[in-house]
């Protein structure tokens, strides 16, 4: 489609996203609701790829309010990511998106083992690739592996759905006088730190000039106006 701001985008969901109005396990609506916005975007002709993550399964260590090895706990929450990737897959399918899931630890019986190339090339064919299994490391999160893999399939932007309209000085749901950023910079972002990623991720993307868009997904026209280069949500850039 002519017009297009971005052309290759990363998509990174919660795994709460999934959850539905329950606000855990995998609620199959909810799947579906997200399979309809990506295979918007796709009938756009942008390609693809996301990484979620497993909110809705698993909180490591907070799970049972007792100690659990660190390493254990995260190798955990990413197995529980695939479980997120294959539902997600299932959702796309059934409504015809032809989708790989890649996983970064393999497990070849039920997902291809994340091969860079290999990943392009999927999304070079109109494929959605779903990235699981975080980084394939413990102590690193899911917003590091978005940025991780945006940055290896050469993504334009690295765009983070949540269920607000961008990034606030504050919780907007709690203070009625909470003011939206249209535009921030790495620094910035990172000393006020606001929740837009972890810092591990919001560095990454400052080091390799991703630009990281915030906005909500749940908005049905958000996510299409963010791609033609309406001003939706908030943009995370270098401020030059």
């Amino acid at each position: 489609m002519e017009g297009l701001k971005y052309h290759r985008i990363l998509l990174k969901l919660s795994g709460e996203s999934l959850a539905g109005e329950q606000g855990f396990g995998i609620d199959p609506i909810a799947a579906m609701h997200i399979a309809e916005r990506v295979r918007e975007v796709r009938q756009m002709g942008v390609d693809v790829a996301i990484v979620i993550g497993a909110g809705n399964l698993w909180r490591g260590r907070e799970n049972h309010g007792v100690s659990m090895d660190r390493a254990t706990a995260d190798y955990m929450g990413m197995l529980a990511t695939v479980m997120n990737a294959l539902a997600l897959m299932d959702a796309l399918e059934s409504i015809n998106v032809i989708t790989r899931v890649q996983t970064a630890i393999e497990m070849r019986s039920v997902a291809e083992p994340y091969i860079r190339r290999r990943a392009i090339r999927h999304l070079e064919k109109g494929r959605v690739v779903i990235f699981g299994g975080g980084t394939g490391n413990p102590y690193f999160s899911t917003d590091t592996a978005a940025a991780l893999r945006a940055m290896e399939i050469d993504a334009d932007v690295l765009i983070k759905a949540t269920k607000v309209d961008g990034v606030y000085d504050r919780d907007p749901k709690r203070d009625a006088n909470a003011v939206r950023f249209d535009q921030l910079s790495y620094i910035e972002t990172l000393n006020r730190r606001l929740e837009v990623m972890d810092s591990t991720a919001v560095t990454l993307c400052m080091e390799n000039k991703l630009p990281i868009l915030v906005l909500n997904l749940w908005d049905p026209n958000a996510l299409r106006q963010a791609l033609l280069g309406d001003n939706v949500g908030t943009l995370v850039t270098s401020g030059d």
